[in-house]
């Protein structure tokens, strides 16, 4: 017998901690965890919701790509926010698109604000066990006038008229909790999205690039602009907004073919 196999010194390599194929129903955890942020805010005013989002997306300790849009359309009068997995909100997002379109169809007109957040929190609530990171803020305006919906996950959905998601939003809260009303003028409302999502992308490692304003009103979604948070934060390149029925229209063209 040779000394190796006296001496143990020749044994195989143990094999992987978990069966694979794993059994039915067993939930497979991933060998490491990736972490990601983001920093997305919406609230509403008697004029309409802004909704205000970074460009970042990240990947561990990587910037994965800096100019990622992660305001979604679902349609002419309804947005929604993206954080945590890119993939799972792409699909979801993308799955409760074609669920209210198929509601128009047949009922003849668009759903409400709450009827698309109940959906997709019901959605959401049968997978709940499957390590789904969706968490999405729904803005839009339907016959009750605007209106904001936070959905995650595991189900929740909740009314409100500010919120903030991502690991950005304690910072984000800190600027729109002191100076949020809603009777807000529309540049104040605009200038105060822009500096609450400026500030956390200061602070916040995982938020970054530009940020991506948009307003819903009566008449639907405008996008209004994007700028880099660096000079948003320094307060280097001041914005004037004016909406227009034509602007509408042509931003709203633009960035349908972006989406």
């Amino acid at each position: 017998m040779a000394l190796q196999n006296i001496l143990g010194l020749n044994r195989r390599p143990p094999g992987p901690r978990w069966p694979w194929p794993p059994p039915c129903g067993t939930v497979v955890r991933p060998p490491f965890l990736l972490s990601h942020g983001t920093t997305t805010l919406a609230f509403r005013c008697d004029h309409g919701v802004v909704v205000a989002a970074d460009t970042r997306s990240s990947c561990g300790g990587l910037v994965s790509d800096p100019a990622s849009r992660k305001v979604v359309i679902l349609h002419s009068h309804l947005l929604a926010t993206t954080s945590g997995t890119s993939a799972d909100c792409a699909t979801w997002l993308r799955l409760l698109r074609c669920s209210l379109r198929l509601r128009q169809l047949q009922e003849g007109r668009q759903p409400s604000v709450a009827g698309a957040a109940k959906l997709l929190a019901f959605l959401l609530r049968g997978c709940r066990h499957r390590d789904l990171c969706v968490a999405t803020l729904l803005c839009g305006w339907d016959h009750t006038g605007p209106s904001l919906y936070y959905v995650y996950s595991n189900g929740t959905c909740l009314s409100g008229d500010a919120f903030s998601v991502g690991s950005g939003s304690p910072y984000a809260y800190s600027v729109i909790d002191g100076a949020y009303r809603y009777d807000l003028p529309r540049d104040e409302a605009f200038l105060l999205a822009r500096q609450a999502v400026g500030h956390a992308a200061h602070r916040d490692a995982y938020s970054g690039g530009n940020v991506d304003l948009y307003h819903v009103r009566p008449t639907g979604w405008v996008c209004l602009s994007r700028e880099d948070l660096s000079e948003v934060y320094r307060g280097l390149r001041p914005t004037v907004y004016e909406e227009k029925d034509d602007e509408y229209e042509e931003n709203r063209e633009d960035t349908t073919a972006l989406d």
